[in-house]
């Protein structure tokens, strides 16, 4: 007897949701879970990406193990990284957190990160990283206080959001476009193919079976 497959997305970010939706693949669930995401000493962009996406994902996989209806999915989760060098920019709340790092990446290059973490209805753990490199345009100040009046910035990694308002501020991107959205849809959906997981049947409006 075939088994419908469902997949739960570890995240409550409407970003994550779209690209997925994009790629053709709906979420059966949305599980967003509570972590601590500040940096340790001295940690590399790139690894608290890593650390942050397998935490999302153990975080999710614990939440779900005793629901009989979810014990066989799987989950995915993702972590995005903005930094600077080794600088790490924060998901900006507040509007002076957002113009720091605007004026920051004002004329300069810098490295979005995500780390993606997906735990296979059998339990393993899968991961992948994906870096890509954005060169902002100098920023006027007009520039920078009509875009800290948009609100476009909160809740951003880094103060910005490429697929809105901040799109006219990148000269140039070298890597993937979603990453620096929020979700890779290369490495995610070969993540989910190579573990088996129907997303072309999405395509053609078929349940994915196994």
């Amino acid at each position: 007897m075939s088994v419908l497959q469902k997949l739960i997305l570890a995240s409550g970010s409407p970003r994550r949701v779209e690209l997925l939706q994009q790629a053709g693949i709906e979420p059966d669930a949305l599980l967003p879970t509570e972590i601590d995401e500040t940096p340790r000493r001295a940690e590399h962009p790139r690894s608290l990406a890593k650390r942050l996406s397998v935490q999302k994902a153990e975080a999710a996989f614990e939440t779900q193990r005793n629901q009989a209806e979810k014990k066989r999915a799987f989950i995915l989760a993702a972590d995005t990284v903005v930094s600077v060098g080794q600088r790490i920019l924060p998901k900006t709340e507040m509007v002076d957190e957002a113009s720091a790092a605007l004026r920051l990446l004002s004329g300069r290059s810098h490295r979005v990160h995500t780390g993606i973490c997906l735990v296979t209805p059998n339990g393993n753990f899968r991961q992948r990283m994906v870096e890509s490199r954005v060169r902002f345009k100098r920023l006027s100040g007009e520039e920078l206080d009509a875009y800290l009046a948009s609100g476009e910035w909160r809740g951003k990694a880094g103060g910005y959001a490429i697929q809105g308002l901040a799109g006219t501020f990148v000269i140039k991107l070298i890597g993937s476009y979603s990453n620096v959205v929020g979700l890779p849809l290369y490495e995610t959906v070969s993540l989910l193919v190579g573990e088996g997981f129907h997303v072309h049947r999405g395509w053609l409006g078929q349940p994915g079976r196994v």
